[in-house]
């Protein structure tokens, strides 16, 4: 008999009942170091105070009235987010799918009113995840995703992640864009070069294509700055965040300069509950936050902390840990051993991480952590793998 809770996810009993800080504690009580953050979700932790503080707030005041009228949360954020990145324009949303979906959205309706309605498909790569809607499965193009639901939705090639000669080789008269992320976390933690992204730019400016950067797991801070392309020193055109733009409270969001939103005008694109006043009383939280002096650079020094301690586990156990891998905190290891099975050991050791393609476990702790936390997960680590040789 089917449960009332559709049977969509591979589940663990636990049930947790409360967080704080960088802990989850189940209902027998017993505490979890969370290096998970709900898959990148949870930026700031648990119940941060101020987040509590701004929901709380908000709440009293008002939920919802719909985007037929202004929102002054909107405006705040879309301001503040313009000023700190590349972009001229936002668009709210609820999740990174929907995030993913307006991006496609907006590179191909900029070609139509640029009078070139064939230059419709993207060019996305193996490896990478998009969300679960039948136009990001298609982008990303995984088999595993795909089965069973038909065709796949239409308008979109797939190239080998990194390789800027398979690319170029794949641009059409119908190519609109490339959608990459600066690092493929459900992918199995490869990170893009600087030198591959810097060649994307050159070669969409080539061609004529808008670049869109999926940084929905990468953004709002996870690498140690704000977002992860500012590394190479680069910009796309159009860029879709969600995860930790609002610490757990659901929104999304994606951004575009004036040139690639051009078409975006009164009716092209829409949301009932995107950028609803509960969620951008948050994500301007979160925002502050993060853009207050050392908060960037505290996540940039705490992240390498863990990556020498990781390193080092991996040097110790070559057979069970093959090589560590990601950015600042997301980072992880491609495994020897079964990822899931080093995922359910850790997890019944009271740490919590995520597993990844390519074998591999996924770190993605709060943004908050301190030393006595990456201590106490390595720890962990190296005591599972220990037992485990």
């Amino acid at each position: 008999m089917i449960p009332a809770v559709m049977p969509t996810y591979a589940r663990s009993e636990l049930t947790f009942d409360r967080g704080e800080g960088p802990y989850l504690y189940a209902a027998d009580g017993r505490r979890y170091l969370d290096f998970s953050s709900g898959v990148a979700v949870t930026s700031l932790g648990h119940a941060h105070p101020r987040l509590v503080a701004a929901l709380t707030a908000q709440a009293q005041q008002l939920w919802h009235c719909s985007n037929l009228y202004q929102i002054a949360g909107q405006k705040r954020l879309a301001e503040r987010l313009v000023e700190l990145s590349f972009a001229d324009t936002v668009f709210f949303c609820n999740s990174g799918a929907e995030a993913m979906e307006g991006a496609i959205k907006v590179a191909r309706k900029y070609h139509a009113e640029s009078g070139h309605e064939e230059r419709y498909r993207l060019i996305a790569c193996t490896g990478s995840f998009h969300g679960r809607t039948l136009a990001t499965l298609a982008a990303a193009g995984a088999e595993k995703y795909l089965k069973g639901f038909g065709p796949p939705a239409p308008g979109f090639d797939h190239v080998a992640y990194g390789n800027l000669n398979e690319m170029r080789a794949k641009v059409s008269k119908e190519t609109a864009g490339v959608i990459v992320e600066p690092v493929q976390g459900e992918g199995g933690l490869a990170v893009a070069s600087a030198d591959y992204l810097k060649g994307l730019r050159t070669m969409c400016d080539e061609f004529g294509l808008l670049l869109i950067f999926d940084e929905v797991q990468t953004g709002m801070g996870r690498t140690g700055k704000l977002f992860a392309h500012e590394w190479a020193g680069v910009t796309p055109d159009i860029m879709a965040l969600a995860k930790g733009l609002a610490g757990g409270f659901p929104v999304g969001a994606f951004l575009a300069t004036e040139k690639a939103a051009k078409g975006m005008t009164a009716g092209t694109h829409g949301s009932t509950f995107g950028g609803n006043p509960l969620a951008m009383a948050v994500a301007n939280e979160v925002l502050t936050v993060m853009t207050e002096p050392g908060f960037l650079s505290q996540v940039e020094r705490i992240a390498k902390v863990l990556r020498t301690k990781l390193e080092a586990l991996a040097k110790s156990y070559p057979k069970i840990f093959a090589e560590v891998r990601g950015k600042g905190l997301l980072t992880g290891f491609k495994c020897v051993v079964p990822s899931l099975d080093m995922v359910e050991r850790l997890r019944r050791a009271g740490l919590l991480t995520v597993g990844a393609g390519e074998n591999a476990v996924r770190l993605l702790p709060p943004l908050i952590i301190d030393e006595r936390h990456v201590d106490e997960a390595v720890g962990i680590i190296d005591g599972v793998a220990r037992a485990w040789s």
